[in-house]
C-alpha cells in the first residue's frame, strides 16, 4: 500500500496480520522500561538521602590517637571504629584504589604506616571525607550505583546521633 508522506513522496507501509506478538513484545518493552525508570528514580532519591545524611554529619576536631595500619582499607576501617561514624561511599572507594594502587610495588607488603606516617594518612582521609560529604553530587552517587550492582558493600551502616540544632 502507498501513503504520501508530508514531502508529498510516496512511502511503502508494511502492514502485517501478526500483529499480536509485536503488540506483546512492545508492552513487556515497555514495562521493563518502567520499572527501570522507576528504580532508577528509586535509586536516584536514595543518593539524594544518603549524601543529604552525610553533610550532617560533623567530622572529628579532636584526634589524638595514632592510629597503626597496614592498608588504607584498614585504616578507613579502625577510623570508623574509633569515632563511631561511616566513611563516604566515595572515600570507601577512593580506599579501595589505594590498595589496589600498591599492587606490583616495591613496597607491597611493607606496612603502610611505616610509609606515611599515621597521622598524616588520618588526616588525608578526613580531608578527602570532607571533600565527599560536602561537595559530592547525588547524581554523581547515584550513577555509580547503577554501574554497580555490588556498591552496597561500599555504603557504611554506622549511624550516629546527629546533633538536631545543625
Amino acid at each position: 500500500m502507498k501513503r504520501s508522506h508530508p514531502s508529498n513522496e510516496l512511502v511503502d507501509v508494511i502492514s502485517s496480520d501478526d500483529s499480536s506478538s509485536s503488540d506483546e513484545e512492545m508492552e513487556v518493552s515497555t514495562e521493563n522500561d518502567s520499572k527501570q525508570l522507576t528504580s532508577e528514580g528509586a535509586l536516584m532519591r536514595r543518593a539524594e538521602m544518603y549524601q543529604e545524611y552525610m553533610k550532617h554529619i560533623p567530622i572529628p576536631t579532636h584526634r589524638g590517637s595514632v592510629i597503626p595500619y597496614t592498608s588504607w582499607m584498614g585504616l578507613g576501617k579502625s577510623i570508623k571504629q574509633l569515632y563511631g561514624q561511616p566513611l563516604h561511599y566515595l572515600t570507601n572507594i577512593q580506599l579501595k584504589q589505594w590498595d589496589q594502587l600498591r599492587i606490583g610495588s616495591e613496597d607491597e607488603y611493607r606496612p603502610l604506616d611505616a610509609i606515611i606516617h599515621p597521622c598524616k594518612a588520618e588526616a588525608t582521609i578526613w580531608l578527602i571525607e570532607e571533600v565527599h560529604r560536602n561537595t559530592s553530587s547525588h547524581h554523581y552517587v547515584a550513577n555509580l550505583w547503577l554501574s554497580d550492582p555490588m556498591h552496597h558493600a561500599f555504603v557504611d551502616s554506622i549511624f550516629p546521633q546527629l546533633d538536631s540544632t545543625s
